[in-house]
């Protein structure tokens, strides 16, 4: 895994689709976003080669994640109006506390990606106990 800003730039801007939150941040911003997407990725799934493609795909939905406006939702804000503006609502249920688990952003094209360089098939499903 070599990532680097010019080749995350060059993959969003071709393959992803909502990009602009990527695109707004400033480069330190990019490159935290790569650095915890490689870690993330790196030890949620030790055992497998990581390509820099997936890297690049979970730094883009972290970027839409962790932007500005849901770090809001995540600090407990409701809603907030800019005069003249706009007015945001969040919805109740919306990943809350400064302790989220960018794990849980892992986009499924991240995981194909990884299981394609690796031979497996990787998904978000698992099997879950429930009571009936």
């Amino acid at each position: 895994m070599a990532v680097n800003m010019g080749d995350a730039e060059a993959y969003i801007a071709q393959y992803c689709i909502v990009i602009e939150d990527w695109t707004d941040a400033d480069d330190a911003n990019k490159m935290r976003l790569l650095n915890v997407a490689g870690r993330t990725l790196s030890r949620k799934y030790p055992k497998y080669t990581i390509p820099d493609a997936a890297v690049y795909e979970f730094a883009n939905v972290l970027a839409t994640a962790f932007n500005d406006t849901n770090k809001l939702a995540r600090q407990g804000v409701n809603q907030f109006a800019l005069t003249g503006t706009a007015s945001f609502g969040f919805k109740d249920g919306v990943v809350s506390g400064p302790d989220v688990d960018p794990a849980q952003f892992i986009p499924q094209a991240a995981l194909d990606l990884i299981g394609a360089e690796n031979g497996v098939k990787l998904s978000k499903r698992a099997a879950k106990w429930t009571v009936l």
